[in-house]
């Protein structure tokens, strides 16, 4: 990210809406282009674009891509959920390159971050190359003043989180089991001064109480953890606890998935890749409150001492557990980490996100993450921070007293999958994970819970798309030292709103 595009590149792709793209001065993006285009080619192109058009200005080196200009209330106010297709389509896959993006300057953020989906890291063709150069510079009609270094910072670190989580989702089972996973969140920790790594693991778990994640896990052939990265600064008032679904492969245990429902699963890690990537990028551009990243890590596999269905597990929270859905494992390892948050952590605001179910899809579609809150004003906080950083999520039904009882259990406090798949699986699948939480949810609660399900947001085809970081950091940047982030961050509720219905 820069100021300046690069001189000399082979290739460049201008790109924004077009009623934007109308508004720019050629001489705003001349020095992207190098010579290779006149004034008056740059001009008649772009009267001669329509809505989601590309023309080439100079085939196969420059080009100018208009994105849809179609929105819903539902969706970004910018075209930024268009980005990852349109740059990864006219931008080609080699060589150095520069994006001009053309927007406004409030939607630079989420149009700059958004180019990152379209520059996957992993790769293990043979024919690859090992390096490429990206400048992504940005043109703003309404404001013509540069990015600030700390805009750029900010720009690049949550670009660098999206990167990461894609990465770690991407990467086959072969490559990113529990272990590399808890070396991946030692190298972060390792960059981050001050950041506390704490790992509890294999037996550990079982001898600390963490019955949800070891009973996950213990079958696999390297064991499950509880990973736990702590920035506390000093002036901290808050505590604010991420915690992630980590499911590193899910095979769905003695549940097992089908041949055509396994492929893919490498993906379940998702929820605890976006959180390891936001908070170093949180870090990094300076939170100012307690920020703990809980990533609950374990591969659901088959084997001798593999759970079963009919077991029962007693989970950190206390509560037990008896199990009919070996594949419903998610919500099992993270009530260990929410009750870890909880208890040991002592925070404030939990938030929770995995990729959880298949009926996420159903429920709020491919493009939407479910977020499911036991405050509305935290509820509407992120569907905000979602239309702000393209990482959308909506409301799905939070009507425990309607749907807990779908978990009911002869033998224990709670079964782990539904009894009726019909009624509101989603809402269901996160209620039991808020169940490790709170004991009656008809209580007002002084901690704040929110649950994300992105399940299918999670990758675009056979790609991650690195979901999660710019939905955190734009959520919570009113925690942050970055003027970007605190210039498009929602406000955050009051306390008093938490676990209340807010008066009209």
């Amino acid at each position: 990210y820069s100021n300046v595009a690069a001189q000399a590149h082979p290739t460049t792709l201008i790109i924004g809406e077009l009623a934007n793209l109308k508004k720019v001065n050629f001489e705003a993006v001349s020095s992207a282009i190098a010579g290779a285009v006149t004034e008056k080619a740059f001009n008649e192109a772009v009267e001669l674009l329509g809505d989601s058009d590309c023309i080439w200005l100079v085939p196969k080196h420059v080009s100018i891509v208009t994105l849809s200009s179609r929105r819903s209330r539902n969706t970004t106010p910018t075209a930024a959920h268009h980005m990852m297709e349109g740059v990864g389509k006219f931008l080609g896959k080699n060589g150095q390159a520069n994006v001009v993006v053309v927007c406004q300057r409030q939607y630079v953020f989420a149009c700059g971050v958004a180019v990152a989906r379209a520059f996957p890291l992993y790769s293990r063709k043979s024919n690859e190359p090992s390096a490429r150069s990206v400048t992504v510079t940005f043109v703003t009609p309404d404001d013509s003043s540069p990015l600030s270094d700390q805009d750029i910072q900010t720009l690049s670190s949550t670009a660098n989180a999206i990167r990461l989580a894609a990465d770690i989702v991407d990467r086959p089972r072969n490559e990113m089991t529990c272990d590399d996973m808890v070396a991946k969140a030692n190298e972060v920790a390792e960059s981050l001064p001050g950041v506390k790594l704490t790992v509890i693991r294999g037996e550990d778990l079982a001898k600390g109480g963490f019955g949800g994640i070891y009973g996950v896990g213990k079958a696999a052939t390297t064991p499950p953890a509880l990973i736990v990265l702590s920035h506390q600064p000093a002036e901290a008032t808050k505590t604010v606890a991420w915690c992630g679904k980590g499911i590193m492969y899910d095979t769905g245990g003695f549940s097992i998935k089908t041949k055509t429902g396994m492929p893919g699963m490498k993906r379940d890690c998702g929820g605890a890749a976006g959180i390891l990537g936001a908070f170093k990028a949180a870090v990094e551009v300076g939170f100012t409150q307690n920020l703990h990243a809980v990533l609950c890590v374990a591969e659901n596999s088959v084997g001798p001492v593999a759970t079963v269905p009919d077991d029962i597990h007693i989970l950190y929270s206390g509560k037990s557990v008896e199990i009919n859905n070996t594949d419903a494992e998610g919500r099992l390892v993270l009530g260990d980490g929410v009750a870890y948050a909880k208890k040991d952590l002592k925070a404030d605001i939990i938030l929770d996100m995995a990729t959880l179910t298949g009926a996420q899809g159903i429920t709020t579609g491919t493009s939407h993450g479910a977020v499911l809150s036991n405050s509305e004003s935290w509820e509407r906080c992120a569907v905000s921070a979602g239309l702000i950083s393209a990482d959308m999520v909506y409301p799905i039904i939070y009507a425990p007293e309607l749907h807990f009882q779908e978990f009911k259990s002869s033998m224990a406090d709670m079964k782990n999958s539904v009894k009726d798949r019909s009624n509101a699986q989603c809402s269901c699948a996160g209620l039991f994970i808020g169940a490790h939480l709170f004991d009656d949810y008809a209580k007002p609660s002084n901690i704040a819970w929110i649950h994300v399900d992105m399940a299918y947001p999670v990758h675009v085809g056979e790609r991650a798309t690195g979901f999660g970081p710019a939905l955190l950091l734009s959520m919570f940047g009113e925690y942050s030292r970055s003027n970007m982030l605190l210039s498009v961050a929602p406000s955050l509720p009051n306390d008093a709103n938490n676990g209340k219905r807010p008066k009209n």
